[in-house]
């Protein structure tokens, strides 16, 4: 075995990784890894990466950088103290949700002008079906994506650039590379798989590597398996069990994914051991692919959604995110040591964000912090809105509403003669009498808001201009946006579902943090500097200058 492959499985099997990224296949048998660094490619300019990484984290907040620093001693480690770390970044826009998000991350463009603007409006498709799994009535693409990505970017400085992008959810694997064709993969029932979007008419089944690594039924290698604490109990401060946590059932350690087949492919989204699966998938698809190996620098996006799941159940201040995110730590150190033996550390650039924040459950700020806080929905107002003007208007699409925002074929109401300015305030009225509810927008009041509004300009960086909706709104402080029951929520625009890590590592990329309040549009502009590309663009986004190396800055 080479010296340099013997160090990586030492590394994951301390880890406690073994079973994810080595079980599946990574690394043995036909999925040997090759340990041949390859030189630069003669037509690459010897200062570019060959291969660009983003680490997307979904709903990791940067607070838990410091608030768990000395227990991180992995992937997460690495950002934290050896790359540029900014720790307030922001998703600067209302609707903080994954599919805006993430289509901001590698676009540098707000969700007004990709016009993702929110989960409801991102990637669905029933016309991209997917591959293999097309009795499951599910289809997505980038269709509604608007505008360029860094992959459009790396591909018009040359073309032979190539991606993979892969996640747990299809929004995290399809927006950050935009509208362009290439390697996009998600998991749904059981499987990583794709859209017939990124495959073509004539194909309708997934490449060998992916059946390969389908066909070692990672979902059974991990079914059944416990979820315990990582270190001792007495290094977490947060109570074990709190009656609102994952709506008061299984609320204390140790947690055990079920060993039923069928049901553990649905319920492993919700433990840590799904994060290594996806890890697993985009390793052996950087060997296979032979990414970071060809004459331009490739581009390599790993979304992990695990965080989220388990923050969406348990809350930011439980103990069950401390050790998700201790443990996500854990798995992505191995991912980056075993990467290395594929692509050279010193020619590769990475980057790490996420897609929100999240606030904390209204039910602990109550009866924990004593503070005021609770839920509020609208849908009741879209409901009465699609019984009355939708139904006599005829309308081809109903109102609905999605975390503040109530929207509906405005165009078809102004055809029929519905004068949408007073209907419009007719339901702002009703929105500000509800408990929670700081303050609604009509198109009207949006487009008269001063500049100093900072609500204002947040839903303005949201709704593209031919977007249809009658209010848009904001709730109080410590209230939500929640239709789901007692789950944590992060759509609803509070400063804690808009900040975000975001990190650079790679050489000559200073180790330093900086308290600097930047947005994510930035990362891509940035990103595409270190690398040596052009975005072919404008962008909302700039170039951090203070992260280049001196050679790139000047």
């Amino acid at each position: 075995m080479p010296q340099s492959m013997g160090r990586a499985r030492c590394f994951l099997r301390r880890a406690g990784v073994t079973l994810a990224l080595l079980a599946a296949g990574c690394g043995a048998g036909t999925g040997a890894v090759n340990t041949t660094a390859p030189a630069p490619a003669p037509g690459r300019h010897p200062g570019s990466p060959q291969l660009a990484v983003l680490i997307a984290v979904d709903q990791l907040r940067p607070d838990y950088f410091s608030r768990w620093d000395p227990q991180l001693t992995g992937g997460l480690a690495r950002f934290w103290r050896e790359g540029a770390f900014f720790t307030r970044a922001r998703q600067d826009h209302a609707l903080t949700e994954t599919a805006p998000g993430h289509a901001t991350m590698l676009s540098g463009r707000l969700p007004a002008r990709t016009n993702i603007v929110s989960n409801l409006h991102g990637v669905a498709d029933p016309a991209s079906p997917l591959l293999e799994l097309k009795d499951a009535g599910l289809g997505a693409s980038p269709r509604r994506f608007r505008g360029t990505t860094l992959y459009d970017w790396l591909r018009a400085a040359d073309s032979s650039s190539r991606v993979l992008s892969v996640s747990r959810k299809d929004r995290g694997a399809i927006l950050p590379v935009g509208r362009s064709r290439g390697q996009v993969y998600w998991y749904t029932g059981g499987i990583f798989t794709t859209s017939a979007w990124y495959a073509g008419a004539a194909d309708d089944t997934l490449p060998g590597w992916v059946r390969e690594f389908n066909a070692g039924q990672p979902i059974v290698k991990v079914a059944g398996t416990p979820w315990p604490l990582l270190l001792p109990e007495s290094a977490y401060s947060e109570p074990d069990s709190q009656v609102f946590e994952n709506g008061g059932r299984d609320v204390a350690f140790p947690h055990q994914l079920t060993p039923n087949i069928d049901a553990a492919a649905i319920l492993v989204v919700g433990y840590p051991v799904m994060d290594s699966l996806t890890l697993a998938f985009a390793l052996r698809g950087v060997e296979r692919l032979r990414l970071g190996q060809g004459g331009a620098t490739d581009l390599l996006v790993v979304s992990l959604s695990t965080t989220d799941v388990v923050g969406h159940n348990y809350g930011p201040d439980s103990r069950e995110v401390h050790d998700q995110v201790l443990r996500l730590d854990r798995w992505l150190g191995g991912f980056l040591d075993s990467l290395a033996v594929l692509v050279p550390r010193e020619r590769t650039l990475f980057a790490l964000t996420a897609d929100h924040g999240v606030s904390s459950m209204p039910e602990y700020l109550v009866h924990v912090r004593k503070q005021t806080a609770g839920r509020v929905w609208l849908a009741d107002l879209a409901q009465e809105l699609n019984e009355t003007v939708g139904r006599a208007a005829a309308l081809r699409q109903p109102f609905g509403f999605e975390y503040g925002l109530l929207y509906g074929d405005v165009a078809s109401l102004h055809r029929a003669g519905v004068d949408v300015d007073s209907l419009a305030e007719a339901v702002a009225k009703k929105a500000r009498a509800r408990p929670g509810v700081a303050k609604v927008f009509t198109p009207a009041s949006l487009r008269k808001a001063p500049a100093g509004d900072d609500d204002a300009a947040l839903w303005r960086r949201t709704l593209p201009d031919d977007f249809g909706w009658v209010v848009c709104a904001m709730p109080q402080r410590g209230w939500v946006w929640s239709r789901l029951g007692v789950i944590a929520e992060h759509g609803a625009g509070h400063l804690e579902d808009q900040l975000v890590p975001m990190a650079f590592l790679g050489p000559g990329i200073p180790t330093r943090r900086w308290q600097d309040s930047v947005s994510a549009t930035d990362l891509a502009p940035t990103l595409a500097a270190l690398i040596g590309v052009r975005p072919t663009e404008p962008l909302d986004g700039r170039v951090l200058t203070q992260v280049l190396p001196a050679r790139t800055a000047r």
